[in-house]
């Protein structure tokens, strides 16, 4: 794994002594003496993270980092502090600046290459769920980079898992005026809440007695209902190497006892406020890809997704020698309800007739909106005979019934035509039964409208 790392000092040695270590792990490595030099590289996002010198004349690494976490472009660059500074306090207001990490000078390779390395895998899940989040910022969803950035990591739910009881009360009572703190001393009934319960962090004592604190961190990253849940373990001064190992297999952020209060609550926030950002992207490229396959006035499925999949589903019948039958449905007179009642009754409408037309087929069959006024419900492993008696159920429901309109000030009468294809032979393919269902509905229309036709092919 390589990734593009910008090194941030004004004193040159720091940097060059950086550079060959990070080029000799394969790191593709720029450089940046100044503040400003560094967020107008950011911006032009030309780097995965940042190592940043907090000394700095003019203007200082947590300025830097305050400017770099308040642009929702370059919120989600990881920033990694590089101080002389070793004080908790220190710590504490470069977290609260958004810093991702620290590393105190002079710097151990191992833990550079190692931090650089957890930070990176984690931007690379990040970017591609942010490259589809702009994607769908476009056709108007709203936008969670510029929510990341309001994100207080507040209210989180944390599950302390720390055998020691004299510890774990410390901590919960440390954290709990600002997080639910859930306490467990067994490693496996706490990998058992992890999976089962909505958790924003898990906390981890290295030094549990009786049970590899690392294997269950291995175990919370090996599970997929656990798999992007952030991990903080608490370590003590002789504990380095396990620690290093922990960053290495997933380990998300650490605190060293004694435990600073103010730098565990700042890294705590840190931890549930990059959950949830990356919550908020999968969220918005699930919403995008329903948006994509979904009509957003009916709630049905739309044409793309309809076309994609009636193929698949005429294909399946074939190689099961099943029949497939199909309706196309269109609402009769629609463009007179536009004209005379407007537009907002003619969704009215085309709603109502949606919600009537799904309970009127079965859950395996696929309702559509086709466009306009016209519909389709594709019915598997179903014949002509009942997707005729389907139809005929449809057309009786919207016309029993007058259609609300206008928030139910009115109602109007609504019918509907419907024609009737299924697929007939080998070579049927869906094209076919789509080009005869229409001319079915075709005649339909002339013949009167309000009624049911079956192709009579």
């Amino acid at each position: 794994m390589t990734a593009r790392v910008l090194v941030v000092d004004d004193i040159l040695a720091n940097v060059k002594l950086l550079e060959a270590r990070l080029s000799a792990e394969y790191f593709d490595v720029i450089t940046a003496m100044s503040g400003p030099e560094a967020l107008s590289i950011c911006d032009r996002g030309q780097c995965d993270i940042v190592l940043l010198d907090v000394m700095m004349p003019g203007m200082d690494g947590f300025e830097v980092c305050r400017r770099l976490k308040a642009n929702p472009a370059t919120h989600h660059i990881p920033v990694i502090m590089v101080t002389a500074l070793d004080q908790p306090a220190d710590r504490v207001k470069g977290l609260e600046a958004g810093a991702d990490d620290f590393l105190t000078k002079p710097v151990n390779d191992l833990a550079l290459v190692t931090r650089v390395r957890s930070l990176v895998r984690l931007k690379m899940v990040q970017d591609e769920l942010r490259m589809r989040a702009v994607t769908s910022k476009e056709i108007g969803m709203r936008d969670p980079l510029a929510e990341a950035v309001s994100e207080s990591g507040l209210n989180g739910r944390i599950l302390l898992v720390d055998d020691r009881s004299s510890s774990s009360e410390r901590i919960a009572q440390a954290l709990g005026h600002q997080h639910q703190v859930d306490v467990e001393s067994k490693p496996q009934e706490a990998l058992f809440k992890a999976a089962e319960r909505d958790y924003d962090l898990v906390m981890v004592s290295l030094g549990l007695a009786d049970f590899d604190p690392l294997r269950l961190c291995s175990q919370i990253r090996s599970l997929d209902r656990t798999r992007g849940l952030p991990i903080l373990v608490m370590a003590d001064p002789e504990d380095e190497p396990r620690l290093l190992r922990g960053l290495d297999i997933g380990v998300n952020d650490y605190v060293m006892r004694p435990i600073d209060r103010n730098e565990m609550a700042a890294r705590v926030r840190t931890q549930v406020r990059r959950k949830r950002y990356t919550e908020r992207l999968r969220d918005n490229v699930q919403q995008s890809m329903e948006m994509a396959i979904t009509d957003g006035l009916t709630g049905l499925h739309n044409r793309r997704y309809m076309e994609s999949h009636l193929a698949t589903l005429v294909e399946q019948a074939s190689m099961r020698g099943k029949p497939i039958s199909l309706l196309v449905l269109d609402i009769d007179f629609f463009k007179a309800v536009n004209d005379t009642y407007g537009h907002d009754a003619g969704d009215d409408v085309l709603r109502e007739f949606a919600q009537r037309m799904r309970k009127s087929v079965r859950g395996i069959d696929l309702a559509c909106r086709l466009g306009g006024e016209e519909f389709v419900v594709v019915m598997p492993d179903t014949d002509a005979g009942v997707a005729s008696i389907v139809a005929e159920r449809i057309r009786s429901k919207v016309a029993a019934d007058k259609f609300p309109i206008h928030k139910g000030e009115r109602a109007i009468d609504v019918t509907v035509s419907i024609g009737i294809s299924q697929r007939e032979g080998a070579t049927d393919g869906a094209d076919a039964l789509l080009k005869r269902a229409d001319q079915a509905l075709y005649r339909a229309k002339r013949d009167g409208r309000n009624r049911v036709v079956l192709d009579a092919a």
